[in-house]
């Protein structure tokens, strides 16, 4: 059979299918010269079992009842395509923070063949296609790729706040962080002017 037909009887995308075929978890396949693939299905055995995680994320704790529904929405999607959801992983943190223990978790275990995220986001800031190709070998559904503008502010704050502690010391670096938020709401044209000044 072709490998389009093997994706269709096992259930998956034809990405995900020539992806196992790479990596050759894909018994008995082999490539033609004219560049098609082949499955011998006389001796066919199983797919690999399909293990889906769905992740949530939030900046803060203060949005818990959003990582929640998030939770929810993505389970909904899963189970309207009829996958089956062995973990639903939901952390509070920050996009821009690259030390997540439950992500790291998952991208380490490397168990996932498809994980499930509802935008681009939510998985991270910044880097979406370093992780995806490093993590090949699982299939990363994005359900909405509209960006999601929710705590795109915390995720400032957190940045400012980073970049405050460099330059101000870690002591003072929250209060600093609320000053020059506060210009920057008031349109004050100064901040740059000051953060340059003390780099």
């Amino acid at each position: 059979m072709k490998l389009s037909e093997y994706a269709k009887k096992n259930s998956i995308s034809y990405r995900t299918a020539w992806r196992h075929f790479q990596l050759g978890i894909i018994p008995n396949a082999r490539q033609l010269p004219s560049g098609s693939i082949i499955i011998d299905d006389s001796s066919l055995q199983e797919l690999i079992e399909e293990y889906t995680v769905i992740y949530a994320r939030v900046s803060s704790s203060e949005n818990k009842s959003n990582l929640e529904s998030q939770a929810e929405r993505l389970k909904h999607f899963c189970t309207v395509k009829g996958w089956k959801i062995n973990e639903v992983v939901k952390e509070c943190a920050s996009g821009l923070n690259d030390n997540r223990p439950k992500l790291m978790k998952i991208l380490a275990e490397r168990k996932a063949t498809r994980l499930v995220v509802e935008h681009k986001d939510r998985l991270t800031r910044f880097g979406f296609n370093y992780i995806k190709t490093l993590f090949s070998e699982c299939e990363i559904v994005v359900v909405n790729e509209v960006e999601s503008k929710e705590d795109l502010f915390e995720d400032f704050v957190s940045l400012v706040t980073s970049f405050c502690a460099r330059i101000y010391g870690r002591r003072r670096s929250r209060r600093k962080t609320e000053e020059l938020i506060k210009k920057l709401g008031e349109g004050d044209n100064d901040v740059d002017n000051e953060i340059s000044g003390k780099a």
